[in-house]
């Protein structure tokens, strides 16, 4: 449902009101970095797993979203007259190999640590690293 809003948030009718690059999606993937480091940190300090799991992760569900159709809107945009099909194809490629890379990092994380706390914890600091890692790159672009 966020995503298919997050337009609406950076255009007023039929115009862009912002300019939507990659400082944009820089910002934005910060903006990740932060919910997630923040989550972690609050299961860190509090004992409230479940609550803080409940609302963290609906937050980062959302940000999240507003990421994915940034990246969507500018993979469009970007992509060669001559070559849309290929541009796209090649995003959606490696967006769908590096869910499935996410996926094995994540379940190996997990499973290597004595508790399942401490799995989450190792999953979430991960996924904070390579959060930062995308928003300076992205930056960069």
């Amino acid at each position: 449902m966020v995503q298919a809003y997050a337009p609406a948030l950076f255009s007023q009718g039929n115009n862009i009101t912002r300019k939507l690059d990659g400082r944009l999606t820089a910002i934005w993937s910060a903006v990740l970095a932060v919910v997630t480091l923040f989550l972690w940190l609050s299961l860190q300090l509090s004992q409230q797993t479940e609550i803080i799991l409940l609302f963290g992760l609906f937050v980062f569900g959302g940000v999240f979203a507003i990421n994915s159709a940034l990246h969507s809107y500018l993979i469009i945009a970007l992509a060669k007259e001559d070559g849309v099909s290929m541009d796209v194809g090649f995003y959606y490629t490696a967006n769908a190999l590096g869910r499935l890379l996410g996926t094995i990092l994540s379940g190996f994380l997990y499973q290597s640590f004595n508790s399942s706390q401490d799995g989450l914890l190792a999953c979430l600091f991960v996924s904070f690293l390579l959060a930062i890692m995308a928003a300076l790159f992205i930056k960069r672009v």
